[in-house]
Formats: structure tokens, sequence, C-alpha cells
């Protein structure tokens, strides 16, 4: 039997919360992750790659600009390793990307302010520049031509 999804179900109730309560503990909810062992942080990461396509897309669309606009607050050091864990999640099973509104993901990235943009994707371009060539390759099949081309990749 199954663990029960519980870093999927608090996204799910993140997605539904207000901006003003949203923010905080969304906040909240990543800087815990940077205190907790590996396994730990790569199961919160599979955990939303799979609760992320379920949630209606006008929620997990406010959910995640929230999380971006956090991320750009976040020490280069935390982006990395929080988008590294991402980006190496989805190089292993890129099928768990594939299933989500990458059309709807790139409006989102881009309806943010200019420098929100050039700082989440310095970030992108470095990790991915990182990866090994066959984990690169497999990243580069899933990501959209349009989003390659806003992030410069």
């Amino acid at each position: 039997m199954a663990e029960p999804n519980y870093a999927g179900n608090i996204i799910v109730i993140l997605a539904n919360l207000p901006d003003f309560l949203r923010v905080p503990v969304l906040k909240k909810r990543m800087m815990e992750f940077f205190s907790m062992g590996e396994t730990e942080k790569k199961e919160i990461i599979n955990n939303a790659l799979e609760a992320g396509p379920t949630i209606p897309f006008p929620n997990f669309a406010k959910l995640f600009k929230t999380w971006l606009e956090i991320l750009t607050t976040l020490s280069e050091e935390q982006r990395n390793e929080l988008f590294s864990g991402y980006i190496k999640e989805i190089s292993k099973s890129p099928q768990k990307l594939i299933i989500f509104n990458l059309d709807g993901i790139l409006e989102i990235f881009l309806s943010l302010k200019d420098e929100e943009k050039q700082i989440l994707s310095q970030t992108i371009r470095k990790i991915i520049s990182d990866l090994e060539v066959e984990e690169k390759r497999k990243v580069m099949l899933v990501i959209p031509d349009n989003a390659k081309k806003y992030l410069s990749i």
C-alpha cells in the first residue's frame, strides 16, 4: 500500500488559500525544505510533481506564481538547491513534467516582473548547463521550444 502523499495534500491546501495566507505559509514550508535530509527532500519534490497536475489550473497558477516569487527572494544557493532537485527528478522521469500544462506554466513565468524572470532564468540556465550530458538531453526534450527561447537555453 502506498504511503499517503502528505506533501501533495499540503500543496493542494496551499493552492486554495487566499494570497495573504498562502505567501507566508508557503515561504515557511520552503524554508523548512532546506533543513531536511536528502531523502525527505527527494520525497517532497516527487510528491509535488505528482500533486501539481491534479490541482485545478487557476489554483495551481496562483500557487506556482507565489512559489516563483518567493524563490526570487531566496539566496542563489537556496534557489539552486531547490531548482536542482526538481530538474534532477525530471531528468530521471521526464514524464512527470509532460503532464503539466507547460504553456500555462510559461505564461505564469512571463507574468513575473522582469527582474524576477532574470533571476530565475539565470539559475535555471546554470543548473541545466551543469547537468550530465544524458540528464541535460532528457530535460531539454521536455522543455517546450518557446520556454527555451525565453530562458535562453
